[in-house]
C-alpha cells in the first residue's frame, strides 16, 4: 500500500564552500527524490556559527510534499549530504551541507536515528525565521521573541522555482 503525501519541513544550512550554491544544489537534489516535491523553499539567511566556529552559515528551510516515510526521507536527505562532500568529524563541526528533518506531517518519532519535532528547532534563530517566512503557523510570537538576540539576517530571496508566487 502506498503511503500518503505529507509536508515535511527540511532545514538547510552550509558554511564551507560556495553555501548559497550547496543549498541550490540540495534544493534540486530534494526536488529529485522519489514521490517527493519541493512546495517551497524560505529566503536565504546568513547567521554566525551556533555553538560552534567557523565561517557565517546560509541557511534556509523548505517545505516538501513526500510519500517517502520518515526514516527513507532522512536516508535520502543523509545521501544528498554526502553528495555534497558532507563530513563529520565532530559535532558541530563546519560543513558543506546539513539537512536537518524538523517535522514530518504531525508526527512525533524518536528513534536511534531520527527525532520529530527536530529537539532544537525552536531554539534557533536560523530555522525559526525562515520556518515562519513560509509557514508562520508553526512558529509562535514568544519563540521568536526567545531567539531575538541570535545574530541573523536575511541574505537572498526565496530561489524563484519555489518561492510562494509561483509555488503550486
Amino acid at each position: 500500500m502506498a503511503q500518503t503525501a505529507v509536508d515535511a519541513y527540511v532545514a538547510l544550512g552550509a558554511n564551507l564552500g560556495d553555501p548559497v550554491a550547496q543549498l541550490r544544489q540540495a534544493l534540486h537534489a530534494m526536488a529529485q527524490l522519489p514521490t517527493t516535491h519541493v512546495v517551497r523553499c524560505s529566503s536565504f539567511y546568513a547567521s554566525a556559527p551556533h555553538e560552534a566556529s567557523g565561517p557565517e552559515f546560509v541557511n534556509a528551510v523548505a517545505q516538501l510534499r513526500t510519500a517517502l516515510d520518515p526514516q527513507a526521507l532522512l536516508t535520502a536527505l543523509q545521501n544528498v549530504e554526502n553528495t555534497a562532500g558532507r563530513e563529520r568529524p565532530y559535532p558541530h563541526a563546519p560543513r558543506t551541507l546539513d539537512l536537518d528533518v524538523l517535522f514530518y506531517g504531525d508526527q512525533v518519532l524518536q528513534t536511534p536515528t531520527l527525532i520529530v519535532p527536530h529537539p532544537r528547532w525552536a531554539t534557533r534563530a536560523f530555522v525559526l525565521l525562515p520556518l515562519h517566512e513560509i509557514c508562520p503557523q508553526r512558529v509562535r510570537a514568544a519563540q521568536l521573541q526567545a531567539v531575538r538576540n541570535q545574530p541573523i539576517r536575511r541574505l537572498l530571496p526565496p530561489p524563484e522555482e519555489w518561492n510562494d508566487e509561483t509555488s503550486s
